[in-house]
């Protein structure tokens, strides 16, 4: 009853997802339509209904683009979830400030890097330069595109792909 529900725009943009409780509630008070049924049906005592994967809105909502905010979260899902000095896959990283935020370095997407504690740890509070470690990767703000945001998603549903690439 929880499974991600691929919510679109009137026009077809991937706006959010939400759980099919939402999904089959929107559909019901006549706010969305079933774009795609992938999932069988719900029964209840006198009725069946549809699950839902893909819901479309009857009415266009206007909202601005969606950024990726800038977070421990968001800096590890870039990253691979790999320290970006030694290589080492773990999902127990640390965020790691290139240039030290006490010798002038920003909070930004450039400056930060996920990086295992051990490397963490021989950096110090020195720059990566003055620690004598090199970045495999240089650090940038990721994209905003429907890709990435709705990534962790589509995985386990494929069937939302043509719906989700080129947005």
């Amino acid at each position: 009853m929880y499974e991600p529900v691929l919510v679109l725009n009137a026009n077809f943009e991937p706006l959010n997802v939400c759980t099919t409780r939402r999904a089959i509630n929107l559909v019901l008070m006549g706010k969305a339509n079933l774009v795609l049924n992938g999932r069988g049906v719900i029964r209840t005592v006198t009725r069946k209904y549809p699950r839902p994967s893909i819901i479309r809105l009857e009415r266009m909502i206007k909202r601005p683009r969606r950024t990726v905010r800038l977070t421990k979260r968001e800096i590890l899902r870039r990253d691979d979830y790999t320290c970006q000095y030694c290589g080492l896959r773990s999902i127990y990283l640390t965020v790691d400030h290139i240039i030290p935020r006490r010798l002038g370095g920003s909070h930004s997407w450039k400056n930060l890097v996920a990086a295992c504690p051990a490397c963490n740890h021989r950096k110090g509070g020195r720059t990566a330069v003055q620690a004598g470690m090199r970045l495999l990767r240089t650090p940038s703000k990721p994209s905003s595109s429907a890709n990435y945001l709705f990534a962790g998603h589509l995985k386990e549903n494929q069937d939302w792909m043509p719906f989700v690439v080129g947005w």
